[in-house]
């Protein structure tokens, strides 16, 4: 009969090197999940979302489902913890993110008082694309609220407090700025008319629900509700077929409808708020194609991150 050898944990403070916590008769498959339930209920204001364990002090966090005889330490594992501080959940963060962009943007629309001269308090604008574009505007942000509440599955992951009121200052911020100039009573219709503005609506629709397709075909991976992971493929709806070329299909169709967004309102800070995106999607974008090709042997090498044999 074989025997179990059991593990010691000691556990420093990354910062001051203070030993925190001495965990005897660990099971060698206990996971870093484990781990950090044991350190909280020495220390319960530090729940396991808050917590951070590496091996070395500025080394790389653990992840939850690491088993601890797996990693490259001996019988008496050292780890230092850090407090990632306090967190929120996804579905929070995205309620807080969106339903600011979406309010604000009706100040500037309603133009109530004290934003633009008094004399342009509550009044409408004369150009119909400024009401187009808030009707876009709108749908596009009530579209994430109905997708967080009814297609995005998320885990127990959570955000750090002060990244969501970073995340929240660039939405809210970027919104403001938008619609103040977008609704302003000196706002110049796109050159070409309607013509302009009407290719543009089209396009963004078009977008928008290639958006909403994607989310709904990531959401639907994972069958039965396991934990096992499988790549993206394209479905018998067209919109999936994008997946073709690209790992990330929703950011191309995000930034799809910004771009048209920009040629609609033909307005600088749109166009300027789309190539943030674009730059910050394309850093997402490259970070989830290169861990679909570590994570499948058999995924697909000649898919691009986000634009079609571009990039």
């Amino acid at each position: 009969m074989s025997r179990t050898t059991f593990f010691e944990v000691v556990i420093f403070d990354a910062k001051t090197r203070e030993q925190l916590c001495f965990l005897d008769k660990v099971d060698p498959h206990s996971t870093i999940g484990d781990i950090k339930n044991l350190l909280y209920k020495s220390y319960p204001h530090w729940y396991p979302a808050r917590q951070a364990l590496r091996l070395d002090p500025k080394g790389k966090p653990l992840r939850d489902d690491e088993i601890l005889q797996s990693l490259p330490v001996g019988t008496t594992a050292t780890m230092y913890f850090k407090d990632l501080g306090p967190q929120l959940g996804w579905t929070t963060v995205f309620f807080a993110e969106y339903i600011g962009p979406l309010l604000t943007y009706f100040l500037f629309y309603f133009r109530v008082p004290y934003i633009y001269s008094h004399r342009y308090a509550f009044t409408s604008s004369p150009h119909p694309v400024v009401s187009l574009a808030c009707v876009c505007h709108t749908f596009h942000y009530v579209k994430r609220l109905i997708e967080t509440i009814f297609v995005h599955r998320f885990s127990h992951g959570t955000m750090p407090l002060r990244t969501i009121v970073k995340n929240c200052a660039y939405y809210w911020g970027f919104s403001a700025w938008l619609a103040y100039h977008i609704n302003h009573p000196l706002y110049t219709p796109p050159s070409y008319g309607e013509l302009q503005v009407n290719y543009a609506v089209v396009l963004f629709m078009i977008c928008e629900m290639g958006n909403f397709s994607i989310n709904l075909s990531l959401s639907n991976i994972r069958v039965d509700g396991s934990r096992g992971r499988r790549f993206p493929v394209p479905t018998k709806n067209p919109f999936t077929w994008l997946f073709f070329f690209v790992s990330c299909p929703n950011y191309t169709y995000e930034v799809g409808a910004w771009v048209s967004f920009s040629i609609m309102t033909q307005c600088l800070p749109v166009a300027v708020y789309t190539l943030l995106g674009f730059i910050q999607m394309s850093i997402w974008a490259k970070g989830k194609h290169k861990a679909y090709v570590r994570e499948f042997k058999d995924y697909p090498r000649a898919r691009g991150t986000i634009i079609p044999l571009i990039l």
